[in-house]
């Protein structure tokens, strides 16, 4: 049982939906409880995040993020920071991270963090150099492009999700079993995409390669979300349904990849680097990748790949091809680009690199070992 002594880290975001955001708080919140700190997340009653929350365990504190011109607002969450007296406050969207960084400040929480998790214009620089004192960027597309929009960039720290290699596993099992819950055959050619189903991540680019492929290719769309109706929409005009599957949301991802022959990230400019694509690059699978910033940069980390602009689908229905002349797996290369992948993508790699940050800032881990040396922000 932890003590209120313990230091408590405090993660808030506005956001009220589920997917690799919300995803990779949870993940934190999960591994930090491990190292022994006390972990509470401060976000809407009615959000993903709060059910999860409470699901496993976690204090959930109620917090509205409505407007930074809602006094209210502002008076529960000064409240509710006092009474809690944070270690770290971690923020993750627009909302919280102006309203709960700027009462952390006035509440001298000894380390804020704001976390940037997309690739796009922000509305000012003046909260991010004013409030945190760390900014976690997902990749370094994120990274360079805060610095051209002015946020100082000695605050910036490169730290993309880590990932659970040993959870990603190819399994065969797992390939037939869903194979043939799908009805794919073993000479059919299953082209995936893993990922919440939002514009920005350009599925109906998919959909429409889809309807120039061959009768041979099936592909799957793994993931829940708001662009369901426009997606199944577009499948219907196309007549595509004998030959493009919904999964839904899976809790067992890491299934679906095993049953895939290629992936297809069809993921547009403002996406940060997808956890389901480190996800997926694990499998060691020919991939198709639109060329988005964030996305580039783990490919010196793969194999087999082709390279597209997004919604050309000329392009993506020949890079399909290509790839389905090297579908066999070559377990040696599979193996190698897993260890680089868990090198610099790793669960345990980023939990490090935050531990470290914590230490610079007098934070220890109460519950787990002591990491390295502290990198520089």
């Amino acid at each position: 049982m932890t003590s209120v002594d313990t230091p408590l880290i405090v993660q808030t975001d506005w956001s009220r939906s589920w997917g690799g955001q919300e995803i990779r708080t949870m993940t934190e919140l999960r591994e930090m409880r491990k190292c022994g700190f006390r972990c509470c997340l401060m976000v809407p009653e009615e959000s993903e995040l709060a059910r999860y929350g409470r699901k496993e365990g976690f204090m959930v504190c109620p917090a509205e993020f409505i407007s930074k011109f809602h006094l209210p607002s502002w008076w529960k969450l000064v409240r509710t920071m006092r009474e809690l007296q944070p270690t770290v406050v971690n923020t993750h969207s627009s909302e919280d991270s102006w309203m709960a960084g700027a009462v952390a400040r006035v509440c001298r929480v000894p380390l804020i963090v704001r976390t940037r998790h997309v690739l796009s214009p922000i509305s000012s620089a003046f909260s991010y150099n004013t409030f945190p004192h760390v900014i976690l960027a997902c990749s370094e597309a994120i990274r360079d492009g805060l610095i051209e929009q002015g946020v100082s960039a000695e605050k910036i720290i490169v730290q993309p999700t880590g990932i659970d290699e040993q959870r990603f596993l190819y399994s065969r099992e797992k390939r037939k079993e869903i194979r043939d819950r799908y009805q794919i055959g073993e000479n059919e050619i299953l082209v995936g995409n893993v990922g919440y189903l939002r514009i920005y991540k350009g599925q109906i680019f998919i959909v429409r390669t889809a309807a120039v492929m061959p009768e041979q290719y099936k592909f799957m769309l793994v993931g829940g979300g708001q662009d369901l109706p426009l997606l199944e929409a577009e499948v219907d005009r196309l007549r595509l349904r004998d030959r493009f599957i919904f999964a839904g949301h899976q809790e067992r991802p890491e299934d679906y990849f095993s049953a895939f022959d290629i992936l297809f990230f069809s993921s547009r400019d403002t996406e940060g680097i997808s956890q389901s694509f480190i996800q997926g690059l694990l499998y060691g699978l020919p991939l198709l990748v639109c060329r988005t910033p964030s996305l580039l940069e783990p490919l010196s980390c793969v194999q087999t790949y082709q390279l597209i602009d997004y919604d050309d689908v000329a392009s993506a229905r020949a890079g399909l091809l290509q790839l389905s002349s090297r579908l066999l797996r070559d377990e040696h290369a599979v193996a190698e680009q897993r260890k680089v992948l868990a090198e610099r993508y790793g669960l345990q790699t980023m939990i490090s690199n935050l531990l470290q940050i914590y230490l610079r800032f007098g934070i220890e881990p109460p519950g787990c070992s002591r990491p390295g040396k502290s990198p520089e922000a």
